[in-house]
């Protein structure tokens, strides 16, 4: 007996659930689908919005430097974080940056008036999506598959990489990581 009202209690549920989707498609509500791709075909943004034309292939590519040595918290966030002018002045405070010294005196007028650097946000998943980056760098998830080879680009661009669902739930499969849907739907 306990049985049958479980199920007659779930399939309640599931029925509420549906007419309550159903109730806010025919309502107007956005359907999620349809705002990753209009997200997606958005036009990339223009390296000359940026504030600082910083430039990956330099630091990331030239030098070396780690993603991790400026989002400093992709490894315990699910943000990787935007890094502090005081990153940035922990080197520039001596070097000059002779390729752009102009940005650099950008840089250093930021410090001096206390002020973060307000970058141009490129990638962006959802608001109902949530992704750990944390999960992925403790997987051994390299940035590049999803950001592209960024020590190859001058100035940060959104690459020509697919950000929806069915990409990620492809590479979870792949790479035997957890579909369920509560891992990124929380």
């Amino acid at each position: 007996m306990t049985k049958q009202w479980l199920f007659v209690a779930l399939f309640g549920v599931a029925l509420l659930s549906s007419l309550a989707f159903v109730q806010a498609r025919e309502n107007g509500e956005a359907d999620p689908s349809q705002e990753t791709a209009q997200a997606q075909d958005a036009p990339a943004i223009d390296a000359t919005e940026q504030p600082i034309q910083f430039p990956h292939d330099k630091h990331a590519g030239d030098f070396q430097i780690d993603c991790q040595y400026c989002h400093f918290s992709a490894e315990r966030s699910s943000s990787a974080g935007i890094p502090p002018v005081a990153t940035c002045m922990g080197c520039h405070a001596v070097i000059s940056g002779s390729d752009a010294p102009e940005e650099i005196t950008k840089v250093r007028d930021y410090w001096e008036r206390r002020e973060a650097i307000p970058w141009v946000r490129i990638y962006r998943v959802s608001d109902h999506v949530q992704f750990p980056h944390m999960r992925h760098v403790a997987a051994g998830v390299d940035c590049a598959s999803c950001h592209g080879n960024v020590e190859e680009m001058g100035v940060i661009q959104a690459v020509e990489q697919e950000l929806t669902m069915g990409w990620c739930v492809n590479c979870h499969i792949e790479e035997r990581a957890s579909i369920d849907c509560a891992v990124c739907h929380y």
